[in-house]
């Protein structure tokens, strides 16, 4: 190197780092290195550490040992704050956005200009149009209420609260988990913007395609160690995998023979309170149903509907011998489960334990006289722990302290611990790695082909592939409207989409 030529130092360099809770290593000697206007992705299966490590960037936990470097100085930020005012902005996968307060109060929320403890409301306003000028999307206005916005608009506004508060870093969890497909395109483009300005991106993504087409460089965690670090964001998604698990998947979508069985679910013109606004379908034993569609199309409201958690406004519903609407619990009782997409709010309770919220659904099997056997909640739940590979100390760890794809793990095994006849799933493998997909295709196609359980299982996907891979049926809903349903072989992702989009 030249003498007059200055090395630029990394945007972040972490050394080193090491986490335990107790017994359990949640992170073992990890070195992280970003540079400049760099997107590194980071990848691992739910566990690995990903989450621990960016907490400990953000401040939100404390390394046992190592040390960390930002631009070539010392970083040990005493909290969040103080993390956010050097420049490290964290957005996860579950937004965190006050919605009863407008677009510009959440914007500059815990930074804004004052005068003496008066807002100056007009440098509020000019920060916030700023801030928005760079997405080019109208629709977001300072003055709007967050709870007006879109999912993706939501995100985007998350993303110019980190640009106002001045962020260098930007670490992105799961951004895309809960997008349709355009709006990831949007992200995307977003993303190489920042990138031009000098902002370095860490991406945080299970959908190994979307970290091949957004990143240029690729680490990965494995059990709180570096597996591989540094890799060319082209890395192919086999070699990422076998990083990640430490073995090589045979087949990500398993599938054994199917046969379709006695009906068990129909619906027949159906609606709800506002969406779906028409839909009919057929649900048989031993089938795996898929509803494709763009986000807010009434997919999930369509499940809900099913299951008794909104009103139904008009058509026919017949589960089983049972015809006509019911209540939730009526629903457990007549065989039908549902798997929630939001899991944090509506899925678990999260202070509870795994085996209480495994068994809370089936509690009478569990003792007798209004009395609750704990032994025998925590051996059937340890039965889901390992069938299912649930990373956890015992059935008796609270729920909040798992992963988020641990987390979506323990609500599907509470459906199998209720032996429901009918599975709704709602996003079932949402922000779940690798391998726990695999696991949970593994289990959906065990129980559709099973002849003792011949189950009946309609999914709800934003990821075709997904519902190429594991379903024998695909139905699209677009704008309320459930079309016909189409065999797997005889439709295609393409077709699918123009559906979805309402070109086809």
């Amino acid at each position: 190197m030249a003498d007059n030529e200055i090395k630029t130092p990394p945007a972040l360099r972490m050394n080193n780092i090491t986490k335990a809770f107790g017994p359990t290593v949640a992170l073992n000697d990890v070195s992280l290195k970003v540079k400049p206007a760099e997107v590194h992705a980071l990848v691992g299966e739910n566990g690995a550490g990903k989450s621990t490590l960016m907490k400990i960037l953000s401040s939100v936990l404390t390394p046992d040992t190592g040390s960390m470097e930002l631009f070539g100085n010392p970083y040990s930020p005493k909290n969040p704050i103080a993390a956010r005012n050097l420049g490290i902005a964290m957005i996860y996968q579950e937004l965190s956005l006050a919605p009863d307060l407008t677009v510009e109060e959440n914007l500059t929320l815990g930074i804004e200009p004052n005068f003496t403890g008066i807002l100056k409301t007009k440098k509020i306003r000019q920060l916030a149009l700023e801030a928005l000028k760079v997405f080019n999307h109208p629709e977001i206005q300072p003055q709007l209420k967050v709870s007006k916005l879109s999912v993706a608009a939501c995100q985007l506004v998350e993303i110019a609260r980190a640009l106002v508060a001045g962020c260098k870093i930007l670490v992105l969890d799961e951004p895309t988990s809960s997008l349709a497909a355009g709006d990831v395109e949007k992200l995307f483009d977003l993303i190489k913007k920042l990138k031009n300005q000098g902002i370095a991106v860490i991406y945080i993504s299970h959908f190994l395609e979307e970290v091949r087409k957004i990143a240029d460089t690729v680490t990965v965690l494995r059990d709180g160690q570096i597996a591989a670090s540094n890799l060319p964001g082209v890395t192919s998604e086999d070699k990422i995998i076998n990083y990640m698990v430490g073995r090589k998947i045979e087949q990500l979508y398993p599938r054994s023979n199917r046969n379709k069985g006695k009906l068990v679910l129909e619906i027949e013109n159906f609606s709800g309170t506002k969406k779906p606004i028409a839909a009919s379908l057929k649900l048989h034993s031993g089938q795996v149903l898929g509803i494709a569609g763009l986000v807010g199309a009434g997919r999930s409201e369509l499940l809900r509907c099913i299951f008794g958690l909104e009103k139904i406004r008009k058509g026919k519903i017949k589960i089983g011998l049972y015809l006509g609407p019911a209540s939730p619990l009526r629903r457990w009782y007549q065989g039908a489960g549902l798997l929630s997409e939001n899991r944090k709010e509506e899925g678990l309770a999260l202070s509870m334990t795994i085996a209480e919220n495994v068994t809370m659904s089936k509690l009478r099997s569990f003792g007798r006289f209004g009395l609750v056997w704990p032994s025998r909640q925590n051996q059937n739940t340890g039965r889901w722990i390992d069938k299912l590979a649930i990373k956890c100390a015992s059935p008796l760890q609270r729920v909040d302290e798992l992963s988020g794809g641990n987390q979506q793990k323990v609500a599907f095994a509470r459906l199998l611990e209720h032996n429901v006849d009918i599975l709704l799933l709602d996003e079932p493998t949402r922000g779940i790695d690798v391998a726990a997909k695999v696991a949970i295709y593994k289990i959906i196609d065990e129980l559709a082909c099973d002849k003792n359980s011949h189950k009946a299982i309609l999914v709800v996907s934003s990821y075709l592939p997904e519902l190429m891979g594991i379903c024998d049926d695909v139905s699209v809903m677009c704008k309320g409207r459930l079309g016909q349903t189409h065999n797997i072989n005889e439709i295609n992702e393409h077709n699918l989409m123009q559906e979805a989009i309402g070109t086809a």
